[in-house]
């Protein structure tokens, strides 16, 4: 991961990384419904605070939360505009590094879609900006209207 991040010109302390879950299931095996739902409202609190731009999911579980049920095979490195708890959030959904690790084909995909993320992040500072801007022409409106 760092690495990947090295590659795009940025540092792991530029970015904020969490699970859908805060623990290892044992085996390792992938999360259960149950568990995703109960760690839903840590997560979503964790999203609110921290305010994303751009979010990335890494893996069909992440992937999932925002993008419902596609499948990384036919989505991956495409970035999405979704609602999300009542905002816009840009979703640039990515394969895991851990299968990356297994399969060459894979880390060949993931290593082009992380080069995208630049280009992505600078899509969605503009977007914010806009929305920004006309959230606050909109404020500046009312105030002028209700001084009349």
């Amino acid at each position: 991961m760092n690495q990947l991040l090295i590659n795009i010109g940025m540092k792991r302390g530029d970015v904020y990384i969490t699970n859908v879950i805060h623990f290892r299931a044992p085996d390792n095996r992938d999360p259960v419904p149950e568990e995703i739902e109960s760690f839903k409202p840590y997560l979503n609190e964790i999203i609110k605070i921290i305010d994303p731009k751009l979010i990335i999911t890494l893996g069909r579980f992440s992937m999932g939360k925002f993008l419902g049920s596609v499948t990384i095979t036919g989505i991956h490195g495409r970035e999405k505009l979704v609602e999300w708890e009542g905002r816009r959030v840009w979703v640039l959904p990515m394969y895991h590094p851990a299968a990356a690790l297994r399969n060459g084909e894979i880390k060949r995909r993931l290593m082009a879609d992380f080069d995208r993320i630049p280009e992505v992040l600078e899509k969605a500072r503009k977007e914010v900006g806009i929305v920004e801007k006309a959230v606050e022409e909109k404020k500046e409106n009312a105030e002028q209207m209700a001084l009349v």
